[in-house]
């Protein structure tokens, strides 16, 4: 008889269906439906369409990159796949006949560039999907390039408008808020209020790490902006310790000191410098300690070193991108991608497909791997894309009044943004309608449409599984076990660089260590929904990635406190911690438990070794397939 686990569906079906459990970027729905809709509505108005259609194609470009977080990177993400996009639709609209090959070169590039950051991973794709809707286009090519052009700039003024009073607002007001219930919680020592203030500064610390860690996922921790507001929060630690400390011992906090949070919370927000914290009493050691802390937030909100801007570092962390051009890795990917490319024109030319352009845009979109796994983007994108068929090519064979197409436009617009961070198949399914309505809306009225763009995207998607997984050498065995372990190895180099208080690489090594652990957090997300063993190890080892997250923040919190003047560690126990991460390297590429060792005593690395402490004892099991709590969470569960 069948128990409840032989009747439960595979993990990796249920990492490629289920929802991610965030919250609805509303703002980001609303721009995107203002800009795809509203052009065709103007044209509409206008008695030109056509010229409305066009302009809400570029802004798609821009629509497709635009994201949360910081403006400055929201800026150079939307500003450089608006560029590529450009650049590739143009290319696109003179690539026709004879030419159409030429797009296997442009997929060429567009892959070289995808090798050299997140950021230009988007342009890359851009390129790459504007070039072939170019192409696709019977459209006057200058009159359609122009009309992209400010579709594009459209978008991007949505995009960027609110830059100048919003920036990274979201998460300072989730740092400030800490410091609003640290006030409240000393304001309430000694009552029966101190209970409840305590909970809801957990739960502020809990709401803190997770927006910093959910932000740091995309950026990779090299945003300055993100970066600071992290080790602030990080730095606040020896202040909430000292106000529990008060709070304990029932004691109240000279009102001069609350009144002195709540201004650092309004600070926080305002992006103002704190001041001096006020002396404390001769005779009061626990507020000397929160005295103390006060003031080491207060000198690193005023302080603006930031190593990773010097001119040295950054010319290091251009050969470091450049680098990544002569890796074998790299290259495997652009030629997986030139030669499903070239399939699908192929095909294109071969076969009878009135659109053929659809079944390589299909390619280019799918067989994105830094974007997810193959396997599962090939699967969701099918199945997303016959029910988007299905949707679009259905409206527009029934033939709507104008108006309720241009609303039609807005919702499924509006939805992209929601299938961007719940699910790529819920993605697929409104993209599709949309993408559809705008290249196919001269053909209102023919039913064909419905069969002809299904059969398009089921050669794409195939050409995908086919070529691009199954038979391409390496692409069903994720190397998630070596990925990991190579993240350790340069965790531990930056350990024992950074906590010996060595100046000399700390900043690169920094870098490459947040870099590295963004990397890995992307390989195991591809890997959690491949039907493999990879996928199954991924599910296992997915805490680590999250405990090593909080390592490398916790080291980083030790080594600006260096910065600042403190004695570096005592080399002794610094080789004991990078040795102990090393192990755990050793351990993963041997697929055994990591070798237990002492660690060090110091008060000053207790949250070091108690984050290490917690990536060792997930190593050891006995159940790695358990999923971890909440990110940030453990990190605050102490203040209770």
């Amino acid at each position: 008889m069948s128990t409840r686990d032989d009747l439960a569906a595979p993990h990796w079906l249920r990492e490629l269906l289920k929802q991610k459990p965030v919250p609805l970027p509303w703002k980001r729905a609303l721009r995107a439906a203002v800009a795809i809709a509203g052009p065709v509505a103007v044209g509409m108005a206008a008695g030109r369409i056509d010229l409305g259609v066009l302009v809400s194609i570029g802004a798609l470009c821009v629509v497709f990159a635009d994201s949360d977080g910081p403006y400055r990177y929201r800026a150079q993400r939307t500003v450089w796949a608006a560029a590529a996009g450009t650049v590739g639709y143009l290319f696109g609209n003179f690539a026709g006949g004879p030419a159409i090959w030429s797009l296997v070169l442009v997929a060429g590039v567009s892959a070289l560039i995808s090798a050299s950051g997140s950021n230009a991973s988007m342009g890359g794709l851009q390129l790459l999907v504007f070039a072939i809707l170019g192409a696709g286009q019977a459209a006057d090519p200058w009159l359609a390039w122009r009309c992209f052009v400010v579709g594009a700039g459209f978008a991007l003024l949505l995009s960027l408008a609110a830059w100048p009073v919003r920036g990274a607002a979201v998460e300072r007001a989730a740092v400030a808020a800490v410091y609003d219930h640290l006030a409240a919680m000393l304001a309430a020592s000694g009552t029966s209020a101190a209970r409840g203030a305590r909970r809801d500064l957990t739960a502020a610390l809990n709401a803190a790490y997770d927006a910093l860690l959910d932000a740091r996922s995309h950026l990779a921790g090299r945003d300055r902006s993100y970066r600071r507001l992290f080790v602030m929060l990080t730095e606040t630690t020896p202040v909430i310790e000292a106000s529990v400390a008060l709070v304990n011992a029932k004691r109240q906090a000279p009102l001069e000191f609350v009144e002195y949070l709540r201004d650092a919370a309004d600070r926080i927000r305002a992006r103002e410098p704190l001041p001096e914290p006020p002396d404390p009493p001769a005779d009061a050691r626990a507020v000397a300690q929160l005295h103390t802390g006060l003031r080491a937030v207060a000198d690193f909100r005023r302080g603006d070193d930031d190593p990773d801007l010097r001119p040295a570092e950054e010319r290091a962390g251009l050969r470091e991108r450049l680098s990544v051009f002569a890796g074998r890795r790299t290259w495997s990917l652009v030629l997986r991608l030139m030669v499903c490319v070239g399939l699908a024109v192929a095909l294109g030319r071969l076969l009878p497909l009135e659109h053929s352009y659809w079944v390589a845009l299909t390619v280019a979109i799918v067989l994105k791997p830094d974007f997810g796994s193959v396997f599962g983007r090939a699967v969701l994108r099918g199945l997303g894309t016959v029910a988007g068929v299905l949707l679009g090519a259905g409206v527009l064979a029934i033939d709507p009044p104008g108006w309720v197409l241009v609303l039609l436009m807005a919702v499924a617009a509006a939805a992209l943004p929601v299938g961007q961070v719940r699910n790529y198949g819920m993605f697929s399914t409104f993209v599709t309608p949309l993408v559809l309505v705008q290249l196919d809306l001269a053909e209102a009225g023919n039913w064909a449409l419905v069969a002809a763009r299904l059969l398009d995207t089921a050669l794409g998607c195939a050409i995908v599984l086919i070529f691009g997984y199954l038979l391409w050498p390496g692409a069903r065995h994720p190397r998630v076990g070596e990925d990991l372990a190579d993240a350790l190895d340069i965790v531990a180099e930056y350990l024992d660089h950074a906590l010996l208080g060595r100046r000399g690489e700390r900043s690169s090594l920094r870098r490459q260590a947040y870099r590295a652990l963004s990397d890995v957090r992307t390989a195991f997300q591809q890997s959690l929904v491949e039907p493999s063993a990879a996928g199954r190890r991924a599910a296992a080892w997915w805490p680590v990635i999250v405990g090593l997250e909080r390592l490398t923040d916790a080291v980083t919190g030790v080594a600006v406190a260096i910065d600042r003047g403190a004695d570096p560690i005592e080399e002794p126990d610094v080789k004991v911690l990078a040795a102990t991460v090393r192990e755990a390297a050793k351990a993963v590429r041997g697929e055994r438990a990591p070798k237990r060792s002492a660690l060090p005593k110091s008060e000053r690395l207790a949250r070091v070794v108690g984050e290490l402490t917690a990536v060792n004892a997930t190593l050891r099991g006995p159940n790695l397939a358990q999923r971890p709590r909440r990110r940030g969470r453990a990190a605050a569960d102490w203040v209770s």
